[in-house]
């Protein structure tokens, strides 16, 4: 394996995607340290002003630094991609390792709903959601946890259908052990590597549903976002288009960066699969 892992840092795009995340992930930690200016502070006076030695990407409608509000606003649209991704995760290993392993009727009815939510419009769901709940930081990842978790339980049902059927697992059956021990230490452990592709994909997805959500103006107006932000310098795009465009970098290199992280790492996956045939 450390081989493969040797070949993933020898891909100049996987590691860019990386050295992405890497900084977008400083920026969140240390944002409010290196914001020139307080991300709420309005000026009038400098309203609209576009980018310059001062301002470095200019000042929005309401005179606020955008580059301030961008560095602080990307600790949000991280957080809800990451704490939504997991909880995605999660739930998709849980159903999707239930319904592979133990098969029959419990497999018949966990496919069943997660075909009733992959068939639901996902972003119209999101927004129904959102709406009827609250805008909050809150609601938007249970939302987006709740589209996203069908795609980690196929996947996780058809590998726990493939590997239960592996020889070192009846082994462990004829050994004693038990349904937990064959779940959690013998399949799951092997089945893990496509899932963490696709979680690392769902990052990026999260974010841009989030995104979406904000612009239609459904982010939380307590919290800076990216989305948020490009939601409120829409009105003004003709006079003052730096407001909207910083922003939406931002967001751009973050779903970059996990799509290249998670090509290279199916590359990874894949090559190790492959040597183990």
């Amino acid at each position: 394996m450390g081989e493969n892992w040797h070949n993933f840092f020898k891909n100049w795009v996987s590691v860019l995607g990386l050295v992405i995340l890497f900084l977008l992930i400083i920026t969140a930690l240390i944002g409010p340290l290196i914001a020139p200016f307080d991300p709420d502070d309005l000026e009038i006076g400098r309203r609209a002003t576009p980018p310059s030695t001062t301002y470095w990407v200019g000042t929005d409608e309401l005179g606020r630094d955008v580059f301030s509000r961008s560095v602080t606003a990307i600790r949000v649209s991280l957080l809800v991609g990451v704490i939504a991704a997991t909880i995605s995760t999660a739930v998709g290993i849980i159903v999707g390792s239930m319904a592979g392993f133990f098969g029959g009727w419990l497999d018949h009815i966990l496919m069943r709903v997660t075909e009733i939510f992959q068939v639901i419009p996902q972003f119209f769901l999101a927004v129904v959601l959102v709406a009827l709940f609250g805008a909050s930081v809150l609601n938007i990842i249970v939302a987006i946890a709740l589209l996203t978790w069908p795609i980690i339980a196929r996947l996780t049902r058809s590998e726990f259908l493939s590997l239960k059927t592996r020889q070192y697992v009846d082994a462990a059956y004829l050994g004693g052990a038990s349904n937990a021990r064959l779940i959690f230490r013998e399949i799951l452990p092997n089945a893990l590597g496509p899932v963490i592709v696709s979680a690392t994909l769902l990052v990026g997805r999260a974010m841009l549903t989030e995104a979406g959500l904000s612009f239609l103006g459904l982010g939380d107006p307590s919290r800076i976002s990216l989305g948020v932000m490009l939601y409120q310098s829409r009105p003004f795009i003709q006079i003052a288009w730096w407001a909207a465009v910083f922003p939406g970098i931002m967001i751009f290199l973050a779903v970059l960066s996990t799509n290249l992280i998670g090509d290279g790492l199916n590359d990874v996956i894949n090559h190790h699969l492959d040597q183990d045939d």
